[in-house]
């Protein structure tokens, strides 16, 4: 099982860093909104926060748990007899939908929305973004989705996949690049673009509860939570936490400590 994760866990980073580099490019070429922060606090610090909670510990446990509930017969999956493609494209979709309930869920319950908030108290959006989450979210993430695999038992690729599919999207719809807009328009019936998330991260409370999707935006349609475009639209709308904004909390460790303050 070692060496399934060590390759796996190869094949996620690679394209990591491929979307990474695109992203951070693209951003360069053609950006969105006017950068106004200082860019080199903001981004040692998102990555540093990264190196801390996306390690390969994380994958690794729910990968382990994935392989043992195949082993062991565990879970839905296990007891349905479907084609193997039908069971790996309805596993993802699954577990995209477990996602989007976890991320309202952040929102919902004060505690977790203290963890969750670090993410939030970013006063502009990019690419490095998508890896800013505490890493006290990222044990909670990772305890959910241990649960979810427990009670599903999808094939082990389906969790591969899904893990390779969010980590992209993340970086994907954070960042700070423009598409054409008739572009965007059709992309988001199938992903989460960076225009349609971007409306989750301004300052204004009906706006930031809305569009909680990461990867597939089904679910913010059909669950009610979706919005179109921002009230002040996409250039003058506030990014951020209004409580937030000094550049004293862009450091790392004030954004450690972000959840007792």
């Amino acid at each position: 099982m070692s060496q399934l994760i060590d390759s796996e866990n190869l094949i996620r980073f690679a394209v990591f860093l491929a979307v990474l580099l695109l992203m951070m490019m693209w951003e360069l070429a053609a950006p969105r909104r006017a950068r106004t922060a200082p860019q080199a606090i903001r981004w040692f610090s998102n990555l540093g926060v990264s190196l801390l909670d996306r390690g390969v510990l994380q994958f690794a446990v729910v990968m382990g748990m994935g392989v043992s509930v195949k082993e062991d017969g565990w879970g839905l999956m296990n007891w349905i007899a479907l084609p193997e493609w039908v069971a790996l494209v309805s596993s993802i979709v699954i577990l995209d939908l477990v996602i989007y309930l976890q991320h309202r869920l952040f929102h919902a319950v004060p505690i977790l929305w203290r963890l969750h908030r670090m993410h939030h108290a970013d006063i502009e959006l990019d690419v490095s973004s998508g890896i800013r989450f505490h890493p006290g979210e990222a044990l909670v993430s990772m305890l959910i989705k241990v649960v979810a695999v427990i009670l599903l038992a999808p094939p082990v690729m389906a969790i591969v996949a899904f893990e390779i599919l969010l980590n992209a999207t993340s970086l994907f719809n954070h960042s700070n690049m423009k598409l054409a807009l008739p572009l965007d328009r059709v992309l988001r019936w199938f992903v989460v673009t960076p225009d349609m998330h971007r409306v989750h991260h301004s300052v204004r409370q009906e706006e930031l509860n809305t569009n909680f999707g990461f990867n597939l935006p089904w679910w913010d349609r059909a669950l009610g939570t979706y919005r179109d475009q921002p009230k002040d639209g996409h250039e003058k709308m506030q990014i951020g936490l209004e409580q937030f904004r000094s550049k004293r909390d862009m450091r790392l460790d004030q954004m450690l400590m972000q959840p007792f303050r």
